[in-house]
């Protein structure tokens, strides 16, 4: 198959910094668009794979899958998008096409297994992929999302992983009028959930361990914040929540949340901690409470999100950085040092 060399920043070496090298993109097919990356978000589970929390990966290893671009190019049978679009790409770039979950537009759960952005086989090319960290991107038009024209384009890119992995299980347990929303952490995805449950008209509470954040937290649009060490302000809201989004990726107690909810309420956890987290019985059982997860969403949900967020004014706080600053980039989210997602602006990639 032939090939396009592409600059972009990775690394051969799991832990090791982030630097220029060269990969191949494969030449369009019929379905394929082609995009310029003008902007992609840096993503948490992006330092997992880098340092390789999430097991081996195949060398060089290319992160990025909040990617914002322009299409450059269409394959002869693409029907949606042309030269000059603006155009996104999430984590999902391909999947069997042909299961129960991605005939009903759920692809995250595909029989086969999906391929993602990078560090996943290509079953087009062969090899891996390579993901947003690079000067172009070729992918199938049916896993390429439609992005509206925000004022603001580099604080959209984060709404592509970011987005979508809150407002999915957000609509799927009915936040809105009359629910009262609990967010668990405040940060990269926490920070979104805050916005977009405010907008499906939900009472937001949000639960934080740092003080500094519980102030951020009315700016941002809750209702109420709590700080999560403060056990008489917890208490306080015991039995009273609908529905709590977990973005923690922390270990952390979850009883202590399961026992803010009322009876029939979900916690459902969005992010990854390390450790296994133990659920007491008794706070399931005792409610009819429910303990649950998400991942992501399909690719038409996550259309959906994008012209939501764009109806609303919606986009992720975010510091824009050059790609010479992602190694210090990554030492900062490790520590917890950015408000609240870092955004690499593809052109310094000169």
């Amino acid at each position: 198959m032939e090939t396009t060399q592409v600059k972009a920043y990775g690394t051969a070496t799991p832990a090791a910094p982030l630097h220029e090298i060269i990969i191949n993109r494969r030449a369009i097919q019929p379905h394929d668009i082609e995009m310029e990356i003008l902007y992609c978000g840096i993503c948490h589970s992006d330092l997992h794979q880098v340092k390789g929390d999430f097991g081996p990966f195949a060398a060089p290893i290319v992160p990025g899958h909040e990617i914002l671009g322009r299409v450059t190019a269409v394959g002869a049978h693409v029907k949606n998008f042309k030269v000059g679009d603006l155009a996104g790409i999430g984590c999902i770039v391909d999947s069997c096409d042909n299961c129960e979950y991605c005939n009903e537009g759920i692809e995250q759960f595909c029989d086969e297994g999906v391929t993602f952005s990078f560090n996943s086989p290509d079953k087009i090319s062969s090899g891996h992929t390579y993901g947003g960290f690079s000067k172009a991107y070729v992918c199938n038009e049916r896993y390429v999302l439609k992005m509206p024209a925000f004022e603001n384009l580099a604080a959209a890119a984060p709404l592509l992983c970011a987005g979508i992995t809150v407002y999915s299980p957000l609509k799927h347990w009915q936040a809105g009028p009359g629910k009262k929303v609990g967010v668990l952490g405040i940060g990269g995805l926490g920070h979104v959930a805050i916005k977009i449950a405010k907008a499906m008209g939900a009472e937001v509470t949000v639960f934080t361990t740092s003080p500094e954040k519980v102030e951020d937290a009315k700016r941002l649009g809750a209702d109420h914040a709590v700080l999560s060490k403060d056990d008489t302000a917890m208490a306080a809201y015991a039995r009273k929540l609908h529905f709590i989004i977990d973005t923690v990726s922390a270990k952390h107690d979850i009883n202590t949340y399961l026992n803010l909810l009322r009876h029939d309420g979900t916690v459902v956890l969005v992010g990854l901690p390390p450790e296994p987290l133990e659920v007491v019985a008794f706070n399931v059982v005792m409610g009819r409470r429910s303990f649950a997860g998400s991942n992501i969403g399909g690719i038409a949900e996550t259309q959906e999100m994008l012209d939501f967020c764009f109806k609303h004014n919606i986009t992720a706080e975010s510091e824009v950085i050059n790609i010479d600053y992602v190694n210090q980039a990554f030492e900062r989210l490790e520590k917890g040092d950015v408000k609240y997602r870092f955004v690499i602006d593809m052109a310094s990639l000169s």
